[in-house]
């Protein structure tokens, strides 16, 4: 594959709304507390663990787009800002050209459930108004619209595994020179339907949100550089394939692990969906971190989350490689993040130029 670098990070979780704040967690091990999502009808309550409202309200809910806009969509524009900053300090004044990918797999189940509600509660004063807010597409089309200069904007559906699916595409815009840098989103938000869905398939799994967003580019910026070194091949899970060959022809194709370096799991406290990636990687003998175990079940934003951790993890120094692995329900794909060249790469003369280094 052609050099692509990770520019930039950001994260909204249970731990609070920067990448500051997951990695403490994640440093820390200890689960975060559980609150309670009420289910409507009856006295349960069910258990989650929720993103608690920034100590501040953020200025870009001023945005005429983004004033009545869901939790999922605030989660997604506040990761890409983060993860944008760097980019634009080296920029300047310049705007280089931008794609978007949203990746998620619930969605605005919010403001979904909100029409559908009003709409068989009585057809006729439903709002209309709410019909953008429960398609796929909103998020990215909040992203773009607040941003502006996006050339590119895609929503990806699928499982966790996906997220992996949209930084190959991302890197594919790159490698064409389609866009100058291409921001990949993964994001959810919480709702009693997807907990209660949760606790359906294993009572042990407790339901997050938030999302995480990764900037790529094709030149690195900045001092502490992260390389993308490989993505696996989507593994299919077929009646031909079960779960646990597809992780393990996943683990097979990333290879041997290099020396000082971090394994980022996708598993979580579900022994019986967990099983097949923990099997495929018994055998590492390096660290470990599960984001899951101490987040929650953030589904596509809990992909994002160990991306980020994995980039977080080799930016800070403590690792010069990490593998992430993720094992869907669909699919088994993993990648292999490193420690890049350190040097700093000049936006602001490529972006006034109209393209970017190859």
């Amino acid at each position: 594959m052609n050099s692509i670098f990770v520019a930039g990070l950001g994260a909204v979780s249970p731990a609070g709304w920067d990448v500051a704040a997951l990695r403490t967690a994640l440093d820390q091990g200890r689960p975060l507390p559980l609150q309670s999502l009420v289910r409507p009808g009856t006295d349960q309550s069910l258990p989650a663990r929720l993103v608690t409202n920034p100590l501040t309200r953020p200025a870009f809910l001023a945005h005429p787009r983004l004033r009545r806009s869901s939790p999922v969509t605030h989660y997604a524009v506040a990761a890409a800002l983060e993860a944008l900053s760097g980019l634009r300090a080296a920029a300047g004044a310049s705007k280089p050209r931008l794609g978007v990918i949203v990746s998620l797999q619930s969605g605005c189940v919010q403001y979904s459930t909100r029409f559908y509600g009003e709409t068989l509660k009585n057809p006729a004063t439903a709002s209309p108004l709410i019909f953008p807010e429960t398609v796929y597409a909103a998020p990215a089309s909040h992203v773009a619209a607040l941003l502006e200069n996006v050339v590119l904007a895609y929503s990806l559906v699928g499982d966790p595994a996906a997220f992996l699916q949209a930084v190959a595409i991302g890197s594919e815009w790159l490698a064409e020179q389609r866009v100058d840098a291409c921001l990949v989103i993964g994001a959810e938000e919480t709702h009693w339907i997807i907990a209660d869905a949760l606790r359906l398939l294993d009572r042990q799994t407790v339901l997050a949100a938030g999302a995480g967003a990764l900037c790529l580019c094709r030149e690195p910026i900045g001092s502490a550089v992260v390389e993308l070194s490989a993505i696996t091949d989507a593994h299919t899970i077929t009646a031909r394939q079960p779960k646990a060959q597809a992780a393990q022809a996943m683990r097979q194709q990333l290879g041997q692990n290099p020396a000082a370096s971090l394994l980022v799991e996708g598993t979580g406290v579900s022994p019986r969906s967990d099983e097949a990636e923990r099997a495929a990687w018994q055998g590492w003998s390096g660290a470990r971190v599960r984001p899951k175990q101490i987040l929650g079940e953030g589904m596509m934003a809990a992909a994002a989350w160990q991306c980020v951790a994995a980039c977080d993890a080799i930016g800070s120094g403590k690792f010069t490689a990490v593998d992430v692995s993720l094992v869907g329900s669909n699919q088994a794909i993993g990648a292999r993040f490193i420690r890049g060249p350190s040097r700093i790469s000049d936006l602001s003369n490529a972006a006034s130029a109209g393209t970017m280094p190859a």
